[in-house]
């Protein structure tokens, strides 16, 4: 299975420098000098990495097949892909895994379906499609996301209130929200007397 390692971000400079926007834990691996990497766009084809260089924390990468400017920007969006490799670490899941996994609440309630994930700049979140279709975001950090059991086919979801649209649905207006203007006891002047 080829994953997404990268995404061509602008041109940078006249020698078709790009910048990238990474979905990899392990640049230094994925990025090599001389890494072959597959495209998602079959008129670019494979991609050879000539160099890399990191400024400010953003990585920058030129291509063997790029030599200038315009092809630079030509690569705009495309996305960089790679074969999957092992992972050994426990808390570690590829996108792929995770869509098509039951959500359920840790009462046991099924929520719904976990069809994606996406990257944010704070954290990953888990794109969930609620029983009436309602597509939420979860962020996916272990208080709310205490249990990713793959094999199984399920994530446990300890959502703080609000959260899920269905929340909305069993919202529970008390007489404690509502405002003075709501009150049927005539006006009152500004002291209160």
């Amino acid at each position: 299975m080829l994953l997404t390692v990268a995404r061509v971000g602008r041109a940078h400079g006249l020698r078709g420098e790009v910048a990238l926007d990474l979905r990899t834990d392990v640049p230094d691996e994925r990025l090599a000098d001389g890494a072959v990497l597959a495209t998602d766009r079959a008129d670019v084809g494979s991609l050879t990495v000539r160099s890399t260089r990191v400024q400010q924390g953003r990585w920058y990468v030129t291509f063997a097949e790029v030599r200038d400017r315009t092809a630079a920007e030509a690569l705009r969006g495309v996305a960089l892909l790679a074969e999957e490799d092992a992972s050994d670490e426990e808390d570690a899941w590829y996108p792929h895994e995770l869509a098509g996994l039951r959500a359920e609440h840790v009462d046991g309630r099924v929520l719904g379906e976990i069809v994606g994930l996406e990257h944010l700049p704070a954290h990953d979140v888990l794109v969930l499609r609620e029983g009436d279709g309602a597509r939420t975001l979860v962020p996916f950090v272990r208080a709310i996301v205490p249990v990713v059991d793959v094999a199984g086919g399920r994530v446990v979801l300890d959502p703080p209130g609000g959260l899920l649209a269905s929340d909305a649905a069993n919202l529970v207006v008390s007489d404690e929200t509502s405002s003075p203007a709501d009150e049927t006891s005539g006006p009152s002047d500004e002291r209160g007397e």
